[in-house]
């Protein structure tokens, strides 16, 4: 039996060498946290660059009921690789290297480490296009994304990574090594083995290796960026736009104390005017977007936007994106902890869902953004707070955050789109599911992990 830290870490030594083995003070410190405010330090960090090395790890974690906790890049938002019992960080980080970019199968066969937008941007210099876009693409790795089944502003049109996951290699909790599913784009053999790991949040296995599809990138892409002088108007022109029959690859909306941070951050000139903010994408063949985007623009003209502009091609639409994805960094730029909540509601509820957030701002006292995937209805809802240390604070927004999980529930929504459970929104997790389904996902952790070691202490204990 392993004990102490100082043990712990040598056995580690022993068994993987010292290059991947780390207790450092600074390690510790990177690998206790993610973007939400907890933390807890692990005993000892690993940092492996094969899969035999996990593997290694695995059977000896296993073999000694240690905990492990894996991450890809620690920039989620529920403290879902936050090591709470301690054990082993297991980081991904440096298995991150993109092994396979092949266009005649459509396919990316991919380490966990690698960061979204590298493999994006090595894609489309082929001509190729990995669709998932979460707001982190600069940051976060794909090991994450599949652990949370990560999305973004394109999944109204291109769908999720559950969508774009041929093949996994995954090492078990005991250490051994599973492949599953293969590269090609149509496979009905046996369990959804793919479907269950995809948003498993680390809790089943630690994927070391994926095999992606990839499609033709559009040829051309247009978007129109719009001012509302309400979010009820800019919600009534998704629901327009949808109606009409157009299906844009994203739709995007923003709320008032949104567009003020941003204001503030970047500066009047490219924060456009009003309360709401309507962002449209669409692509495909040039002459079909030219013609698209010239209708829908009319279209939003028609429903009382006080502001809106055209862009055409890649550079023209990325700073319309630059905008949008620097809304969080606008939010944390006002000195507020951001409790940034991924809810999902009924595409009618979104006008229902920002009026809630109003009141509840007034109730709780503190500033409550909202903005994200309108088209969707996966809208990142931000309780402002100053300090989660404090205990009056503390008090208070929880109670804010009660209120408003369980009145999504009560509308048919969902506590998380992209971001995961974690711990952030633990003490909802048997409101939002059934205890019949509650009963089948700890059936299933316990025949996967049956001594519990993988990412413990998370929504399922």
């Amino acid at each position: 039996m392993v004990k102490g830290m100082e043990n712990l870490a040598q056995a580690l030594v022993a068994l993987l060498g010292e290059k991947i083995v780390s207790v450092t003070e600074a390690d510790l410190a990177v690998h206790s946290t993610d973007k939400w405010f907890a933390a807890a330090p692990p005993d000892v960090v690993v940092l492996p660059e094969t899969t035999e090395q996990v593997s290694k790890l695995m059977r000896f974690a296993h073999e000694h009921g240690l905990p492990v906790t894996p991450r890809g890049s620690g920039v989620g938002y529920v403290g879902g690789c936050v090591p709470l019992r301690g054990g082993i960080a297991l980081s991904l980080a440096r298995m991150n290297r993109i092994k396979e970019i092949n266009t005649q199968d459509g396919v990316a066969v991919v380490e966990p480490g690698v960061i979204t937008g590298h493999l994006q941007k090595q894609a489309r210099e082929l001509g190729w296009f990995y669709p998932p876009d979460p707001a982190s693409l600069k940051e976060c790795s794909l090991g994450g994304n599949i652990a949370t089944n990560a999305g973004g502003p394109r999944c109204l049109k291109y769908g999720v990574t559950r969508q774009y996951v041929l093949g996994l290699e995954i090492v078990m909790a005991d250490g051994s090594v599973v492949r599953t599913g293969s590269r090609c784009h149509k496979n009905k053999t046996g369990f959804d083995l793919l479907g269950l790991m995809v948003g498993s949040e680390g809790m089943l296995g630690v994927v070391t290796e994926a095999t992606l599809r990839i499609i033709p990138h559009p040829p051309m892409r247009a978007m129109i960026s719009a001012g509302f002088a309400s979010f009820a108007a800019a919600a009534n022109a998704v629901q327009q736009i949808l109606g009409s029959g157009f299906l844009p690859s994203a739709l995007e909306i923003a709320d008032k104390f949104t567009l003020r941070a941003a204001r503030e951050y970047l500066g009047e000139s490219v924060t456009p005017e009003g309360d709401a903010h309507l962002l449209v994408e669409i692509d495909g063949q040039r002459d079909s977007v030219e013609g698209e985007i010239t209708q829908i623009a009319e279209l939003v003209d028609s429903l009382g936007c006080i502001c809106l502009e055209r862009a055409v091609g890649d550079e023209a639409c990325d700073r319309f994106w630059h905008l949008r994805r620097e809304f969080s960094y606008s939010l944390r730029n006002t000195g507020l902890i951001k409790l940034n909540e991924d809810i999902v509601v009924p595409r009618s509820r979104l006008v229902d869902l920002v009026d809630f957030a109003e009141n509840l701002q007034t109730e709780c006292g503190f500033p409550v953004a909202c903005f994200g995937h309108a088209g969707d209805g996966n809208i990142h809802v931000n309780i402002m707070v100053p300090n989660m240390e404090e205990p009056e604070i503390r008090e208070r927004a929880e109670v804010a955050l009660d209120r408003l999980f369980h009145q999504v529930l009560d509308w048919n929504g969902v506590i998380t789109g992209e971001h995961g459970v974690g711990i952030a929104k633990g003490r909802w997790w048997q409101h939002a599911v059934s205890p019949e389904a509650h009963a089948v996902h700890l059936a299933l952790k316990s025949a996967l992990d049956p001594k519990g070691i993988l990412n413990p202490g998370k929504f399922l204990g």
